[in-house]
């Protein structure tokens, strides 16, 4: 319990859903006086509000371009998040989520939690080539100060994310994506979630991304097909891992390219 509330331990404020982002989504597009997108794209979690958004707005979507995602997460996922959220809490200056009213933030915390998303944006075999087990010094220490340089890069990472983002957001955005199920509200079949949209779908995977793996893109790629959807799929080949999908490769450019002309097209006649 929050000593300081008697509440369970935890931000005192509502959980949300990616369902409630794409609602406030369309409501910002109605006050904005746009009926229908020519495409919606979003990587990671923002490929899971495209589904959402295929989903519950058919009627307003031509196309839906879903990158590096999944039709929901594995138990490793939310563990890892579990771990992530729990690095927070368990800080002493949470302050059950009113910190800035105490001066202070979750830093040590906020640092954990990015320093083990990290690790899960990047493929083993990028993290070998950038850093392999490379002494800092050329030596070892015997200390549990930074010695290796991917001991460096994670605390460098941990630190800059510590001053710019929202540990509450995290936190947030965290179980927004524990929760994301679409396939829960229909019997637990994917396919006639995607049943009720009408857009055009295209899944774009990444070989090397391990976080969200090409089998979990090809498993929305089926729920689609057996729903009767237009889908395309591409598998990237790729080195980075799940950051991939912020990257600027040729192949990934040109299949995005490609499909989003297409779309332009389409909205022109």
């Amino acid at each position: 319990m929050n000593p300081e509330t008697g509440a369970p331990y935890g931000p005192d404020f509502p959980i949300v859903t990616v369902r409630d982002w794409v609602r406030s989504q369309a409501l910002l597009a109605d006050a904005l006086g746009i009926g229908r997108w020519a495409a919606v794209i979003g990587g990671s979690l923002g490929g899971f509000q495209v589904m959402q958004w295929a989903i519950d707005f058919p009627e307003r979507i031509r196309h839906a371009i879903v990158i590096a995602a999944a039709p929901k997460l594995s138990a490793q996922n939310i563990a890892f998040n579990e771990i992530a959220r729990q690095a927070i809490l368990s800080d002493p200056e949470f302050h059950g989520g009113h910190f800035y009213a105490h001066g202070v933030v979750p830093s040590r915390g906020l640092k954990l939690a990015r320093m083990l998303g990290h690790i899960t944006y990047l493929s083993d075999a990028a993290m070998r080539d950038k850093f392999g087990s490379v002494l800092k010094s050329g030596a070892m220490g015997f200390n549990y100060e930074v010695e290796f340089e991917v001991e460096s890069y994670l605390r460098y990472q941990g630190q800059s994310f510590v001053d710019r983002f929202d540990a509450n957001t995290y936190l947030l955005m965290t179980k927004a994506l524990d929760y994301f199920d679409p396939a829960r509200d229909f019997g637990d079949s994917l396919a006639d979630a995607f049943r009720r949209a009408s857009a055009k779908f295209l899944v774009v995977a990444f070989s090397s991304d391990w976080r969200f793996a090409p089998a979990r893109s090809r498993e929305i790629v089926r729920a689609l097909v057996e729903a009767g959807r237009d889908v395309s799929y591409a598998l990237i080949d790729s080195q980075l891992g799940h950051d991939d999908f912020l990257m600027p490769l040729p192949e990934y450019n040109r299949v995005l390219s490609a499909y989003l002309g297409r779309a332009a097209a389409e909205a022109g006649q």
